[in-house]
């Protein structure tokens, strides 16, 4: 493409011309990587607008199908790396994207990718958005690892499992309440940004989804010496969520503390000794993590 030359707008995005694809290819959808393509004009706007991307960002999406949302991205941004991995799926990727010169396709496993040195190598390490329509049954792994190895990323803005977004905002004391809605909260404020009915994927999810947008912050809301202990002090009081937080604690392979450290950090916390893990806010929970790195030294 020729300097000043415009962009092809995308072709993608309607039932017709994913459908015309699929045939053209004699692509056959895998459950095992939970395909569910786009095909809803106004959802890819919604994404794009709300992932506020410019021509300064270089953007990773996360499983892109056959490139409808791609095509979308690239026409916003300054470069997108798109990780794949159905490998049945390049061939097409590489037609709907031919267009497209500011497009890196990897065929891999994301959660096998070094993210922080494909942004080293591809923005200087400086920070990069993520965008996806993310499989609903590997969410919460992509997301965690995106943050918990402190991948340089501005925003993440995903379509997930519409109970999964709700998880991710909410509060001590609900039902959806767990690991993943500390994690989220510990490193990025969470919104969610549209809710998507089953009608605009092909094939239809029997679930409704919802797109979040993650904006990553500077510095975490609460401030905790050890990250990884404060973490597996979460995990594991989320891990038998019927049993008292002193008992999940407790019967945690994760964790090494004796009885009395235990129950003795939980009264310090100023909590009595039937507490559940669930009624944790995020600061009790640095907190708690805190108490217990102290109680060695």
């Amino acid at each position: 493409m020729n300097k000043g030359e415009k962009m092809k707008e995308p072709t993608l995005g309607n039932p017709q011309n994913t459908i015309e694809v699929l045939q053209k290819y004699n692509f056959v959808f895998q459950k095992k990587f939970g395909q569910n393509f786009l095909i809803d004009t106004h959802v890819l706007d919604k994404i794009i607008g709300s992932a506020e991307i410019t021509k300064d960002d270089v953007v990773l999406e996360i499983g892109p199908g056959i490139g409808t949302m791609t095509q979308y991205l690239a026409c916003a941004a300054k470069k997108v790396i798109a990780v794949e991995i159905d490998k049945a799926l390049i061939p097409i990727l590489e037609d709907t994207l031919s267009e497209y010169e500011n497009v890196r396709v990897i065929n891999h496993d994301v959660l096998k990718v070094d993210i922080a040195k494909l942004a080293e190598e591809e923005n200087g390490g400086k920070p990069i958005k993520v965008v996806a329509n993310l499989p609903y049954y590997i969410t919460t792994p992509i997301i965690m690892g995106l943050f918990e190895n402190h991948v340089p990323i501005k925003s993440i803005t995903v379509m997930v499992q519409k109970e999964v977004a709700d998880r991710m905002q909410v509060g001590p004391g609900t039902k959806d309440y767990g690991a993943l809605s500390l994690a989220v909260q510990y490193y990025a404020k969470p919104y969610i940004v549209a809710n998507v009915p089953p009608n605009c994927f092909m094939p239809r999810p029997k679930v409704g989804s919802a797109v979040i947008r993650l904006e990553r912050y500077e510095n975490p809301p609460v401030t905790v010496k050890d990250e990884k202990l404060m973490f597996r002090l979460i995990r594991a009081s989320f891990n038998q969520r019927r049993k008292t937080l002193a008992n999940g604690l407790k019967n945690s392979p994760e964790l090494d503390y004796t009885k009395e450290e235990i129950e003795a950090a939980i009264e310090a916390l100023g909590r009595g000794a039937s507490i559940r893990g669930e009624a944790l806010t995020l600061e009790e929970f640095a907190k708690l993590a805190d108490l217990l790195s102290e109680c060695r030294f």
